[in-house]
């Protein structure tokens, strides 16, 4: 397999698709391996190091995508990217489309093969490609927030663990995968009063366990939600449904009524958010305000911690990388099921269903 690993061109994303590491290891496997120059540069990798690892380094991103079959990357294609996909192409990345018609509709144009990291799902419904950086966005959240609810920031004032005599703060996660767990985990070390929400009371059952009655458990309706929002200095929203759009579980009424300098993060933003006010933004105009209340919506919040995401990401994505060089991603797909949940376009048909029936677009069912 002939193997591309660009540069990432969105807004401070310095993530890199594979480490000199996995590289080496796709060589190993008899793959070409062609990486842009610089491509690793934001977490302090050279380019020498890929030419360690037998990459061969090519200076821009069209020849890149002119050199190889596959393409390796962290996040969605820009513009610039897209209008550089042949139907030759397998691209494996990030892709969230049930949050974005346009960028379904232009990568079904291209003709290429798309594989999406976020939908490769085992047998027990875990996404494998998803866990890693929903850690990283998890712990991220609150220590965001926390640095939000500061009075330099907007904020209230709040610090969330307190202090003796004075109230700490009060945390409402909603969804409880693992991207809230770990913004719990966080939150519980700085000290906050915690509130965890979730549709399922097996996994409210399993945190009231696991934090050892620590925090409080509320069953997710639209009561619980509005109440507990409302008396939070710090929402974290990271309700998930795997390949679909996420749910409007948060109104625009209900953080009407959160106090002004309070602070809310989406996390599944990339999805759409859980969150009604919520709107994409970047590392480099996070924030807006709606009401008074700080919103932080940055659809690449992992980008802000480039090395540790970016080795945690190659040590789940290489796997299934290897998989398709080796294999083909058909024969590949045949044998490992996980891995055809990850196919989200082939040859231009759109052949994921949640994301055919959250657009309206027409199916295609993979015939192998």
């Amino acid at each position: 397999m002939l193997i591309g690993i660009p540069k990432e061109i969105k807004v401070a994303e310095n993530r890199v698709g594979m480490v000199p590491a996995g590289v080496k290891q796709l060589i190993h496997d008899g793959s070409k391996v062609f990486v842009q120059s610089g491509a690793g540069m934001g977490i302090g990798i050279t380019d020498q190091e890929y030419i360690k690892a037998g990459a061969t380094i090519l200076p821009t991103l069209k020849d890149v995508f002119e050199a190889a079959n596959m393409i390796i990357k962290v996040k969605e294609p820009q513009r610039e990217e897209i209008s550089l996909l042949k139907p030759k192409h397998i691209l494996y990345t990030y892709l969230h489309l049930a949050a974005d018609l346009e960028l379904t509709k232009a990568l079904m144009e291209t003709g290429s093969t798309c594989v999406a990291y976020e939908t490769i799902q085992l047998e027990d419904g875990s996404l494998p490609l998803l866990i890693p950086m929903s850690e990283v966005a998890g712990r991220m959240a609150t220590q965001i927030g926390a640095a939000y609810l500061q009075n330099e920031k907007g904020g209230k004032g709040i610090l969330l663990g307190g202090v003796p005599g004075v109230r700490r703060g009060k945390v409402t996660v909603i969804g409880c995968g693992i991207a809230g767990t770990n913004a719990i985990k966080m939150a519980m070390g700085l000290g906050a009063s915690v509130t965890a929400i979730d549709v399922s009371g097996r996994r409210l059952a399993q945190l009231d366990d696991l934090f050892e009655s620590r925090i409080t458990t509320l069953y997710s309706n639209m009561g619980t939600i509005e109440k507990a929002v409302a008396e939070a200095d710090l929402v974290i929203g990271a309700a998930l449904i795997p390949g679909a759009k996420a749910p409007k579980l948060v109104s625009k009424e209900m953080i009407s009524k959160m106090e002004k300098g309070s602070v809310v993060v989406d996390i599944a933003v990339d999805q759409g958010g859980c969150i009604e006010t919520c709107r994409p933004t970047t590392h480099e105009n996070p924030t807006y305000l709606v009401d008074g209340v700080i919103h932080y919506c940055v659809s690449n919040i992992p980008g802000a911690v480039a090395t540790t995401s970016t080795y945690a990401l190659t040590n789940t994505t290489l796997k299934y990388a290897r998989m398709i060089a080796m294999e083909g991603l058909e024969a590949a797909s045949k044998t490992n099921a996980a891995l055809k949940k990850g196919i989200n376009i082939y040859k231009g048909d759109l052949v994921y269903q949640q994301v055919a029936t959250d657009h309206n677009l027409p199916f295609t069912k993979l015939n192998f």
